[in-house]
């Protein structure tokens, strides 16, 4: 049907709301009012008027205003025809449909703006027969169209009925019609009238309309309606259809906006700085370069976030985790510096002498540079305290252009620091690998793990073993942090441990490091690092260094003077002593040039005599120790080589028993029986009485009793010291000795050789006794260091005592 049902029409357009006659059974066969044969016509442009139907029409032509006027003045009556062409402005004979409506102007009313409205009512049908005039308006001769007689016809009732349901659905799918529309429908009576004014608001074409209007049959004019109100009602479906689901589309699209308009005016109010903070994360993270399962995870944490207020206590969690997935450099590496001349240089300038470290690294640089890329080694210094190997890490990393961080793991006792903890946990953090990887900026740095040697555990787990996958090459590149809950690839991480003493390192830890020994130094190294290193480091820290206060500042420490503070006042495998003792130097200088403004240009072992006071360790213990029953012996401790005196004894009236004290362990006690035994055996052969072993008690004293002892080295010493003692023959002086010995009189190899020789070094000592096997461990010490020390090697027991027993 008509959008704009029951409108009105016009010479141009519909303009109004219709008028429904009161007395629809009169319209047209009660009215007697007589037909003229000559009428005048009124030409509509858009509309078909049916018999019956009233309509407000709006009059604009100047020929039509006229043939109006006239007809009012008369009968009232007038000839109402559709143009063939609705386009045609000033229409001619030739423009008329031939069957028209006859009209009766119900009322004429003349517009403010000059223009005419009539309202007309359609009366019955006519036939043009012949245009008699055309000036000042048409005239037309008509013949009055008569409707066939309808008999009683069910069929008819039936498509009336269908008729009003039909067009009762169109008005209902048509949301523009007005709602009256349905009741008007239901009000009508008449069959004819209903047919025609339901073809008057068809929403059909004027060809349709004029069809409807031209046919003689009510019953097929009928059945011709109800084929177009079948037509129009899919045609309204199918549009309601379309409809429905455009508006369905927009009404979501709308209530999407207005829901997330509302919910950002509640973010804003409850808490704004919630959206800067998403939003910068989000730019921040655009140019990450992240594996795709960090990626995701990073997207669903920042949603999460962004429905989160900021009071909650989850909100600080999550954000720390995904502050955290920021920070991390998942795929940013620094670029290795292959230049092994210049990597030699770094290394030669931070450390003197550690040749075979050096070289090491050197190998390593060699290997990468050839193949591009490999899987870090775990390197892992282990030496004495003091002797760079904490320090040796950033030069590494200074020389190959690496970033540098340092892990201290000494003491650490809880599984989490290395895995981290779960971050549902108060208090939650990544674990110190994470952390340190974060602090860089670098995925690929060089991580000093010092200390690995002191990593203890307890309850809290045992971190030593979490560091297995930290430190396999072949697994650390899925690293999983129990904080960050991914994996993370540490195969770029070039790891170097440093420990004091490898006994203490799990075994299987150990498996996974590549082992490097660190010795302590000897006299003539610590001069050179001292003139190098810690003298000019020293003199800056004081404000002692060239150039502070001009040329009065500049004085001299001769090697003699740093021979003197390392031997007289040190006694240490590493340098930590030797600048401390430097460092009180340059507090009594500092102390001197701020009173009286000027230093000596050189200085004295005296000096240094009046500012560190007298030696506190001396040789001379080692010269008077020259009696029967006292043997020298080398040990090694964690900290560097050592002097080990041991003194026997033998009593009178005794029943042979045998006498240990001195904090001894278990291995060290053996050795001391097995020493015995072995005398026992051998009486004879070196002029001893057996009958002394059954009458005399020995006593074996290791001194310095509050230092727990223990370990094979000092197998042949304890044997030369019972051998002086009971053949009354002196040990040689400045003699010491180091060896493991066996009940038929071999002489074993011992560890700790170079610390050994630098102790005996260091005690002013001269000549040295050990296995025969050991000899390669000495080849490996620069010859200069041990310049003057006599090394004699033995391969059995008599050997020992032929050399040691004046």
């Amino acid at each position: 049907m008509n959008h704009k049902l029951f409108l009105g029409g016009s010479e141009e357009e519909m303009e109004f709301m219709p008028i429904i006659p009161l007395n629809e059974d009169g319209s047209e066969n009660n009215d007697e009012q007589a037909i003229p044969a000559e009428l005048p016509l009124l030409p509509l442009r858009n509309t078909v008027l049916f018999p019956g139907v009233v309509l407000p029409i709006t009059v604009g032509r100047d020929k039509s205003i006229k043939a109006v006027n006239d007809a009012y003045k008369t009968d009232k009556l007038v000839g109402v025809v559709s143009q063939k062409d609705s386009n045609v402005e000033e229409p001619t004979v030739s423009d008329l449909v031939d069957i028209g409506t006859i009209a009766k102007i119900v009322k004429l009313i003349k517009m403010p703006d000059g223009g005419t409205t009539i309202i007309i009512q359609g009366k019955k049908r006519f036939k043009t027969e012949e245009i008699t005039s055309d000036d000042p308006y048409f005239k037309a001769r008509i013949s009055v169209l008569e409707d066939e007689p309808l008999v009683d016809d069910s069929d008819f009732e039936a498509m009336v009925g269908s008729i009003k349901e039909l067009a009762a659905q169109i008005i209902q799918l048509s949301p523009n019609m007005p709602s009256e529309a349905s009741i008007i429908l239901k009000n009508i009576e008449n069959p004819s009238f209903l047919i025609h004014f339901v073809s008057s608001n068809l929403n059909s074409s004027l060809v349709e309309k004029q069809r409807l209007l031209e046919i003689n049959n009510i019953k097929a004019r009928a059945e011709v309606l109800m084929n177009l109100l079948q037509t129009e009602l899919q045609y309204a479906e199918l549009k309601n259809k379309v409809t429905n689901k455009t508006r369905a589309e927009l009404d979501k699209q709308q209530k999407d906006y207005f829901l997330q308009q509302q919910m950002k005016a509640i973010k804003e109010e409850l808490g704004g700085e919630n959206i800067a903070e998403v939003n910068d994360m989000r730019k921040k993270a655009e140019g990450k370069k992240w594996p795709a399962a960090a990626k995701e995870m990073f997207t669903k944490g920042v949603e999460k976030l962004e429905r989160m207020h900021p009071s909650t206590p989850d909100y600080s969690v999550v954000y720390n985790h995904l502050d955290l997935m920021l920070d991390l450099p998942w795929d940013d590496y620094t670029k290795d510096q292959y230049d092994l001349k210049k990597a030699k240089k770094v290394l030669d300038n931070d450390h003197y002498g550690m040749d075979k470290i050096k070289e090491r690294i050197l190998e390593y640089l060699a290997v990468l540079k050839l193949k591009g890329d490999m899987k870090s080694p775990i390197l892992c210094f282990v030496g004495p305290p003091g002797i760079g190997k904490t320090s040796l890490g950033k030069s590494i990393a200074n020389a190959i252009n690496r970033k540098y961080v340092r892990v201290s793991l000494g003491g650490l006792h809880d599984e989490s620091e290395i895995r981290g903890h779960r971050k549902t946990y108060i208090g939650a953090m990544p674990g110190r690998i994470l952390q340190s990887i974060r602090k860089t900026k670098s995925s690929n740095p060089v991580m000093i793990l010092d200390e690995i040697d002191k990593v203890g555990n307890d309850f809290r787990g045992d971190p030593s073993s979490a560091l297995l996958e930290v430190l396999d090459p072949e697994q650390n590149n899925n690293f999983y942090d129990n904080y960050l809950e991914l994996e993370y690839d540490l195969s770029k991480v070039l790891f170097i441990a440093t420990a004091n003493n490898l006994q203490n390192i799990s075994p299987t830890l150990r498996d996974r490091l590549e082992i490097i020994d660190l010795s302590g130094y000897a006299i003539e190294e610590k001069i050179e690092i001292a003139k190098r290193h810690l003298l000019p480091k020293q003199k800056e820290a004081h404000g002692l260094s060239e150039g502070s206060y001009g040329k009065d500042v500049n004085f001299k420490i001769s090697d003699a003077v740093l021979e003197k503070i390392i031997t007289d006042y040190t006694r240490e495998s590493g340098v930590r002593d030797l600048d401390r003792q430097l460092a009180s130097i340059m507090r009594n200088l500092a102390k001197q040039y701020a009173v009286k403004g000027k230093l000596k240009p050189t200085i004295s072992a005296g000096d240094v005599t009046k500012i560190l006071g007298k030696s506190r360790f001396s040789n001379e213990m080692y010269k008077t120790a020259n009696m029967a029953g006292v043997a020298v012996g080398l040990a090694w401790t964690y900290v560097g080589g050592d002097i080990l005196f041991i003194e026997t004894a033998i009593s009178d009236n005794g029943k042979g028993e045998l006498k240990l004290t001195g904090n001894l362990g278990n291995v060290m006690k053996e050795s001391a029986t097995t020493a015995m035994t072995y005398l026992q055996t051998n009486a004879k052969k070196y002029g001893i009485d057996p009958e002394l072993f059954t009458k005399k008690n020995v006593h074996i004293h290791i001194p310095e009793g509050a230092v727990p002892k223990d370990g094979p080295s000092a197998g042949i010493t304890l044997m030369t010291a019972l051998a002086s003692s009971f053949t009354g023959k002196r040990v040689k002086p400045y003699l010491a000795m180091t060896g493991e010995i066996t009940l038929r009189g071999q002489v074993l190899p011992v560890g700790g050789i170079k610390e050994k020789i630098l102790a005996a070094k260091r005690a002013g000592l001269k000549e040295i006794i050990m296995c025969a096997l050991n000899e390669k461990d000495v080849q490996e010490i620069d010859q200069a260091f041990i310049k003057g020390l006599k090394i004699s090697y033995v391969k059995n027991m008599q050997q020992v005592l032929d050399l040691a027993l004046a």
